[in-house]
């Protein structure tokens, strides 16, 4: 069986990326601890479909694409729940025969794919998919969201209170960002998913999904495990912030609110992920 080729070396000999680029990449996904094709994918060196068809040269499958907007039975969805599918970036495309297409963003992943298999008595057939595209179809078929993929500075505010939840909205826009803002835990899962947010600024206690358990929910997906998170405690609640980093919460700021330390808190988590991740916005 001929070895399969490394992730670094497709990329080199296509010429998208030099073997020193690829050397310091390399070198900074081990130190994140993040895969190599999605960090090159997020710092914009290479494209999404430039990664699937590495991978799927890689592991000899095939690309597929464009697949968000067809239509997917109930109970081929069925087959893999939505936590599932978001957590290992997987769609279920078709089930014929007792095989069933896959869509997947990481080809590493055999053990869900092996189990998904085992669970339901059938043949998985892989195909590999942008990220984009995964994350796409399962806003739309799962969550029942359209998708946005927008490249402005975009935070989630997470508030109960609506009134509250206005005033921080406009004083955030007119600091040029794009504001979402969800009343409860579950919208706030959804919206997250749905919208790509940088930034989450949540309330300690609102319906549903608590802050902490908005928090884990959302540290189990790929694409979210690396968004800063500010806590909003009560002014009684000084101990929350020691939880809260412990935690690993970006930031923790107490209300009543200022609107200066709204802000410089914000842009704060925004500079972090410029520095830490070379995200540009």
């Amino acid at each position: 069986m001929a070895k399969r080729k490394l992730l670094g070396e497709i990329f080199i000999e296509q010429g998208l990326i030099t073997e020193k680029t690829m050397l310091r990449t390399l070198a900074r996904s081990k130190r994140l601890k993040k895969r190599l094709g999605a960090l090159l994918e997020e710092t914009e060196l290479i494209t999404g479909e430039e990664l699937a068809a590495a991978l799927a040269e890689q592991y000899g499958y095939k690309v597929v694409g464009s697949f968000a907007r067809h239509s997917f039975s109930a109970e081929l969805l069925a087959i893999i729940p939505a936590d599932v599918a978001m957590q290992n970036m997987l769609f279920p495309l078709k089930i014929e025969n007792g095989r069933l297409a896959l869509a997947m963003a990481d080809p590493t992943e055999t053990r869900i794919v092996s189990n998904i298999a085992a669970n339901h008595g059938l043949k998985v057939i892989p195909f590999i998919g942008t990220r984009k595209e995964i994350t796409e179809a399962i806003c739309r078929h799962y969550l029942g969201k359209e998708p946005s993929f927008q490249q402005e500075k975009t935070l989630l505010l997470v508030g109960e209170d609506s009134l509250l939840a206005t005033m921080w909205n406009q004083i955030l826009v007119k600091e040029g960002y794009r504001v979402k803002v969800a009343a409860d835990g579950m919208e706030a899962y959804k919206t997250a998913i749905s919208e790509m947010p940088q930034v989450i600024v949540t309330e300690k206690m609102v319906p549903k999904l608590d802050a902490y358990s908005l928090f884990d929910a959302l540290r189990n997906l790929p694409e979210m495990r690396y968004i800063p998170f500010i806590l909003m405690a009560g002014s009684n609640e000084t101990e929350e912030e020691a939880k809260a980093l412990g935690k690993g919460f970006f930031d923790c700021i107490f209300k009543p609110v200022n609107e200066v330390t709204l802000k410089t808190r914000i842009k704060r988590a925004f500079q972090y992920l410029e520095r830490e991740y070379g995200l540009m916005f």
